[in-house]
């Protein structure tokens, strides 16, 4: 079993899911969506709805944002926000110039997973589109679309975790995935004890969002133990399945949908089937907006 030290734990004890999130310092940005998001927060000129456009498909500044919108000095009287558009309101328009300045200026923001061997662009591309696709599901479903569209966006937020703390304490640890549903959670298991999703999950925690979200990200691998979260933590595995048909890899053979993970979502193969090919259809659509000029 491959093991690192944090600064968290001592050398006897082992590492866990709380300690990579304790010593967690910053989230990888979008190299592409940063500069030209930079550059229209510095233009007076530039419309507030091209600023929440832009925040919407970077998952790093999404939960940022999100988490400081919610944080007790923006969120009066406790009111939650889940939506980025009304949390780039609430938090202003200066604060959020500095925090995207912040994430432009430091160089973590740009550099890829290597403990996964993911390109921060094919990371970045998977978010985005489940993202969508958790909006698409919603929208047929009767679900809440800003909700779903968060929890897409940014269900794999653990992984960035688990690679800036493994670039610190671990730098030679790799990830091999095993495809379509379990991903790198068996060598994650095997190598650290826990997953991404577990990281994930304290990671929604500790911004304070609902339950439901924290232990839909936190169970995405086994939603039906999800608790509350369970129907979203379905709806994740949905996107990841609809993303598999849409614009995984070729030749790859994707397994059928769980039909008991659809279930909640009053979805079934048949259903999920046409929404992916939906999601194909708009392919070319998604990669112009994700090939962004820097």
């Amino acid at each position: 079993m491959t093991s690192g030290t944090s600064s968290s734990t001592s050398p006897s004890s082992p590492l866990t899911a709380e300690d990579v999130v304790r010593d967690l310092r910053e989230i990888p940005g979008s190299p592409k969506v940063l500069p030209k998001l930079s550059r229209l927060l510095g233009d007076g000129n530039s419309s507030i709805d091209e600023v929440i456009s832009l925040i919407r498909i970077e998952p790093g500044i999404a939960a940022h944002v999100l988490q400081v919108a919610n944080s007790a000095f923006y969120s009066k009287g406790g009111q939650r926000c889940l939506a980025v558009g009304e949390a780039v309101s609430r938090v202003g328009y200066d604060q959020v110039y500095e925090m995207v300045m912040h994430a432009v200026g430091s160089q973590v923001l740009v550099r890829p997973l290597a403990v996964y061997h993911l390109e921060a662009e094919d990371l970045w591309r998977r978010a985005v589109t489940c993202g969508f696709a958790g909006e698409m599901i919603a929208w047929v479903s009767g679900g809440d679309t800003e909700t779903a569209y968060t929890l897409g966006l940014l269900h794999l937020i653990g992984m960035v975790a688990v690679d800036e703390w493994a670039s610190r304490n671990n730098p030679s640890l790799v990830m091999t995935p095993k495809g379509f549903p379990r991903y790198y959670t068996q060598t994650e298991r095997a190598l650290l004890g826990f997953t991404h999703a577990d990281v994930g999950g304290i990671l929604l925690k500790k911004w304070d969002f609902p339950v439901e979200m924290v232990n839909a990200v936190r169970y995405q691998y086994s939603p039906l133990a999800a608790g509350s979260g369970s129907t979203l933590a379905c709806l994740i595995y949905a996107t990841k399945w609809m993303y598999e048909i849409a614009l995984g890899q070729e030749g790859v053979v994707v397994p059928p949908p769980d039909e008991l993970w659809l279930k909640p979502l009053r979805l079934n193969t048949a259903r999920l089937t046409k929404l992916a090919e939906e999601l194909k259809e708009r392919r070319h659509e998604l990669e112009q907006l994700m090939q962004i000029e820097s």
